[in-house]
């Protein structure tokens, strides 16, 4: 039967139903049943779907630049700060970073050490560097420095390479409820583990390394897996690593996982995978449990590419600076980092977006170098500048990286669960998922519509069949852009709870629209 289209306010619903069983595009996937019990599920990955019809497919969404949220000019930190970790404690946001100026065209031993400082915030918006007074620098200890490099306890301890986290363990013990991990030099190499009461005064939690199989010249973490109950690190690791004369190295730069029962005993090591994505060099992980659904690990790799020399490259800002920065070694000059975005169920295998989450961005002074849109380690919520909206993601990545005598570090908003979404145009699409119990009274979408766009669904028995009462001509049409608002069915209302622990799947029908998250509650 042929269906005719409307314009804008005429929309009708017929553009919805000419999507047939036939057109649908069918992941590669298992079939098994699901139990999602209350939690959130995402659409960042293909795991939910079992079809995508019509015009329906899977849309990343960059995140939106905002301020510069902190500059690090203090005369202890400078351009070669970074390696962020930054998260949500109660009251206050700390941020943990590797502080150290550094010119790659230039002898690094002309420059301080490395250290890691610390940060805080109100509102996860506005950051001040308090007065620790832990560490001298120059002769006093007005400063915000938490590490120091150097020789300490048997160690050979490398400050500019802190991950930093508070312990959710439930069991975790008082003076452990907040975690460090800095690697160790020559000596003892390997990452060694810290422990603290109150994120400030640190002492050692292990006498030896934790980890001690790896490259570690990145941004190496680990934490606390609320939903496996277990410990999990992240750490840079080289395959086929070797040493050239400039002591860099050569080989593929990987990223290795393991799991802990008590962080300190690890086992299970093996190389992160990835489903359908090429070979890239990773120079951090930035891998952490979502906080909303923490089931579902998320990441935000440093994707690293050695570009070479060409007229594009000589195209782009500073191209003196770039030259110079060549001379000590070509990739300083030439290669170029992005963010990337990859998602993973287990832990190992991630689904990994091959085109950049965020890009080196519009050319100006500082940009489109090595170093720059390095996500800090991890995402946090915070509240939106909008009177009324809805708590927003708020994600932070480097730049001016390696220039001058001060590198920053912007902020980037997202919407919540934002990531991705089933996205479909004007013309029509839809989504089938595949088969699950839930447990809940409603069901709410996070979902984004243009005037003129709708969304409805539709509940299916475990054999496919719409279900008396929430078939899709029994849906109120959906419109706006919310991060939650229950479904609603004209016979049915928005309750749910008959369908409670049966096996069931959804089917969404989506005109220029956006769906990012669903949740039964």
């Amino acid at each position: 039967m042929k269906r005719k289209l409307f314009f804008a306010a005429c929309l009708s619903w017929s553009m919805f139903t000419a999507v047939t069983a036939a057109s649908f595009k069918e992941p590669v996937k298992d079939d098994s049943t699901v139990a999602i019990g209350s939690r959130v599920e995402l659409f960042i990955d293909d795991f939910f779907i079992k079809k995508l019809g019509g015009k329906a497919s899977l849309k990343m969404h960059e995140p939106v630049p905002r301020e510069i949220a902190i500059v690090h000019d203090a005369p202890w930190e400078g351009s070669g700060s970074g390696y962020h970790s930054v998260f949500k404690d109660g009251d206050i946001y700390r941020m943990y970073y590797k502080a150290w100026q550094h010119e790659a065209s230039a002898d690094r031993s002309n420059f301080h050490p490395l250290y890691c400082a610390y940060a805080e915030s109100r509102d996860g918006i506005n950051w001040v560097k308090p007065n620790l007074g832990l560490h001298e620098f120059k002769g006093s200890k007005n400063n915000n420095i938490v590490f120091v490099s150097g020789a300490f306890k048997g160690f050979d301890l490398d400050a500019g390479h802190p991950a930093v986290f508070k312990d959710e363990n439930p069991n975790v013990k008082p003076d452990a409820r907040y975690k460090a991990i800095i690697i160790s030099g020559k000596t003892k190499r390997g990452l060694v583990a810290f422990k603290s009461p109150d994120g400030i005064n640190w002492t050692l939690l292990s006498e030896e390394p934790i980890i001690t199989n790896g490259a570690f010249d990145s941004q190496n973490l680990a934490f606390w897996d609320p939903v496996r109950k277990e410990y999990r690190a992240y750490w840079r690791y080289f395959s086929q690593s070797t040493a050239d004369n400039k002591n860099l190295y050569k080989g593929i730069r990987e990223i290795r996982t393991a799991t802990s029962g008590d962080f300190i005993n690890w086992e299970g090591q093996k190389n992160v995978t990835y489903a359908d994505s090429p070979e890239e060099q990773l120079y951090t992980n930035q891998i952490k449990a979502y906080h909303r659904a923490p089931h579902i690990f998320i990441g935000f790799p440093a994707r690293y590419i050695e570009r070479g020399w060409s007229e594009s490259m000589r195209s782009l800002p500073e191209l003196a600076e770039r030259e110079k920065r060549a001379e000590k070694h070509i990739r300083y000059g030439t290669a170029l980092t992005e963010t990337l975005l990859m998602s993973s169920r287990d832990g190992v295998k991630f689904h990994r977006w091959n085109e950049a989450f965020l890009r080196p961005g519009i050319e100006s002074d500082g940009t489109w170098t090595y170093g720059d849109q390095y996500m800090a380690w991890h995402l946090v919520e915070t509240k939106s500048d909008r009177p009324g909206a809805p708590n927003e993601l708020s994600l932070y990545s480097t730049e001016n990286y390696w220039k001058g005598k001060a590198s920053k570090l912007r902020r980037y908003t997202l919407r919540l669960d934002g990531f991705v979404s089933v996205n479909a145009p004007a013309s029509g699409g839809e989504i089938l998922t595949r088969n699950f119990t839930f447990k809940g009274n409603e069901l709410f979408l996070n979902f984004a519509t243009s005037a003129a766009g709708a969304i409805r669904v539709e509940i299916l028995d475990k054999n496919g069949k719409p279900i008396p009462g929430y078939a899709l001509e029994d849906c109120s049409e959906i419109f706006g852009d919310t991060v939650a608002r229950p479904v609603h069915w004209k016979k049915s209302g928005t309750n749910v709870s008959a369908l409670q622990g049966k096996e069931i799947s959804l089917r969404m029908v989506i005109s220029d629209g956006d769906i990012y998250s669903f949740q039964f509650r």
